[in-house]
């Protein structure tokens, strides 16, 4: 292979293919063994060792091709399977021995060595699934966050393999009705604690769970069932262990060499000002959507790239802002339907909203402020809700801002936070109302939506990367009322088209009653060209046996969902019999209903729009019956 225009291009930052030269790989046709190359601009000497030669390095010193920084040597009796490192003298006089930063399979945890591995023997089977796939936007999105080796454990206590684990997640998924799974990163990362968000084998599917070829079954049967796979990805930092990434060839070749050099979770930060630094990342995750066929990715930690620390007050990091804009631009030209996720807590502007010149290029945000706001809000004594009215209304005042996701993730469950139960006021029973309430209030919200593994049982324990999810307690039965209560949401979300039909479009939401905080009472209203859609939430324990809702057509409302039902675990406190309109409107609608509204009750109304034979499209003045808007790829 020719290096030159490939080195080049790996310099200069535009070198999404990266993982196609650097690394491991077989020698060319007719020769036997594996060429071995890696990039350290600085090093003195780079030797490489392994169980081919017995870890001595003599006789095995890289060739360098350029003087930049490129080492290559090719090692005839090296077999796939076989454990190798770099041996490098550094530009600080030092030697140290390093992972290969390109190795597609790295040695479990702490061991420090990278595995030989052929990804060309790789194949999917799921050419229909990709050539479908699109970025959802007129679609339901519920997405269901989990963590390899804690969804379920085998009777022994030892974990499950990739593929060992779709066969028993694929049935659980499809019978709840989610539609996306996200992985906490599946990286090779060293140490269990971090969760794999101190990740060093960027190119490396991590070896707990089983190998790269075993984690493209995983995703290749999630196709087949017709689930897409999106992965947590760590673009800001990396840890710190010896062997690893930090000053690889005795200089910064990865991170800051400045004040920024280290990271607020104790890691090194990646300078992503670095044209190298940015080809190594973009190439990480072209070679996962590639060769794996992953459908998205979750940007984690977001605002440390815009913010220099993640403080708004230090001012705009503009060479990890170009980074991100350029990964999101070549993801997009490369993957048809790939779907880029930001994990950002910042107000940074534009993130998934306009051109890549105005925003980052993301399709997706998680709307981290709603989730602050409405757990607070629903950890609140009843009493005091109405004094804080406007921590549930005000998420709807920025919503069209960015096209969001809706996250009760990992996040919220750890650390002492407590469960999304134990974070409900009240009682044993007003805990589980309010949770039934809390979940109905997501998924009635425009955005899509995301729980972490648990959430939808209703957990007592805060999830541990060591104890598998306690699905033993859906022997009581307020823990299955939540269960089915998540599995009849997901069943309305895909089968009614107001909660998802251009949900970032302001036209289809308004709020019918925004302002009653004396009765901390909500109803809002969705539509789409067939039906409207009549949410209401009662934020409180006080019962309402008829309630009067203004609600915008005359006619028949149908009850599709009441929490209070005794399937939830409520108190069968539900409209029985449709709800027809009477009377003079009000709330600013033209018409009323008179319905049950339960404690802590939420409801969800149906009102199915007369058919229409003929629709007429519109034209313009010019003729001209839709307008193409094309945003350049920003690469």
């Amino acid at each position: 292979m020719d290096y030159h225009s490939f080195f080049d291009s790996f310099l200069q930052g535009h070198c999404p293919d990266a993982y196609q030269y650097f690394g491991v790989h077989r020698a060319e046709e007719g020769k036997t063994g594996f060429v071995f190359r890696v990039y350290a601009p600085m090093a003195k000497e780079v030797d490489l060792i392994g169980e081919f030669n017995d870890w001595k390095p003599e006789g095995y010193q890289m060739q360098k091709l350029d003087y930049q920084g490129l080492y290559e040597i090719t090692v005839p009796t090296a077999k796939e399977g076989q454990q190798y490192k770099f041996h490098i003298l550094g530009c600080d006089g030092f030697w140290k021995d390093k992972q290969d930063p390109f190795a597609f399979q790295d040695e479990l945890r702490e061991g420090g060595s990278s595995i030989i591995f052929d990804i060309e023997k790789i194949k999917m089977n799921d050419e229909e699934f990709i050539t479908d796939r699109d970025t959802c936007f007129n679609k339901p999105v519920s997405i269901y966050e989990f963590h390899m080796g804690t969804w379920k454990r085998k009777e022994d206590g030892s974990q499950y393999s990739y593929s060992e684990l779709a066969d028993i997640l694929i049935p659980y998924l499809l019978d709840m009705g989610y539609t996306h799974v996200e992985a906490l990163p599946v990286s090779a990362y060293p140490n269990d604690k971090s969760w794999g968000y101190q990740t060093l084998g960027f190119y490396a599917i991590d070896g707990r769970w089983g190998s790269p070829s075993d984690f493209a079954v995983f995703v290749s049967k999630m196709h087949k069932a017709g689930i897409s796979v999106i992965m947590d990805f760590v673009p800001v930092h990396f840890a710190l262990d010896p062997f690893g990434l930090e000053k690889f060839d005795g200089s910064c070749v990865f991170e800051y060499a400045n004040e920024h050099e280290f990271s607020q979770w104790g890691t090194k930060n990646f300078d992503l000002a670095k044209d190298p630094v940015r080809s190594f990342l973009i190439g990480s995750l072209v070679y996962l959507a590639r060769v794996f066929h992953v459908d998205g990715f979750r940007f984690d930690a977001v605002s440390n790239v815009i913010y220099w620390d993640g403080d708004a007050s230090k001012g705009e990091n503009s060479g990890a802002i170009e980074f991100v804009k350029r990964a999101n631009g070549y993801l997009h030209s490369l993957f048809k339907g790939i779907m880029m996720i930001a994990e950002d807590s910042s107000a940074y502007g534009h993130v998934t909203k306009g051109g890549f010149d105005e925003g980052l290029g993301f399709d997706y945000k998680w709307d981290l402020g709603w989730m602050n706001d409405t757990l607070k809000y629903y950890m609140k004594d009843p009493v005091y809700r109405k004094y804080c009215h406007n921590q549930l209304t005000f998420s709807m005042a920025y919503f069209y801002s960015e096209n969001f996701i809706l996250p009760l993730s990992h996040d919220e469950v750890v650390h002492m936070k407590g469960t999304i139960l134990n974070k409900m006021w009240g009682s044993y029973d007003n805990k589980f109302a309010n949770v039934r309430n809390l979940y109905a209030y997501q998924w009635a919200h425009p955005g899509k939506k995301l729980n972490f593994m648990g959430n939808e049982i209703a957990t007592f324990d805060e999830w541990k990367e060591y104890d598998p999810v306690a699905f033993n307690i859906l022997s009581y039965p307020k823990h299955q009322g939540i269960q089915r209560l998540i599995k009849d949401l997901n069943q309305i979300y895909r089968n009614h088209s107001a909660m998802y039909f251009e949900e970032y479009n302001p036209s289809h939401f308004s709020w019918i009653m925004a302002d009653n905080a004396e009765q901390s009472v909500y109803v809002f209203k969705r539509e789409s060209e067939d039906e409207c859609l009549i949410f209401i939430f009662n934020m409180t324990p006080n019962f309402y046996w008829d309630y009067d809702i203004g609600v915008p057509y005359e006619g028949t409302y149908e009850e599709i969902l009441n929490t209070d039902k005794g399937c939830y675990g409520g108190w069968n406190q539900y409209n029985n019999n449709p709800l027809v309109t009477h009377g003079e409107g009000i709330h600013n609608q033209k018409f009323k209903i008179t319905l049950k509204i339960p404690s802590f009750g939420a409801v969800y109304l149906c009102y199915r729009k007369p058919r229409k034979d003929t629709i007429r499209p519109y034209i313009s003045k010019d003729g001209a019956e839709t307008a193409e808007i094309k945003n350049k790829i920003h690469i």
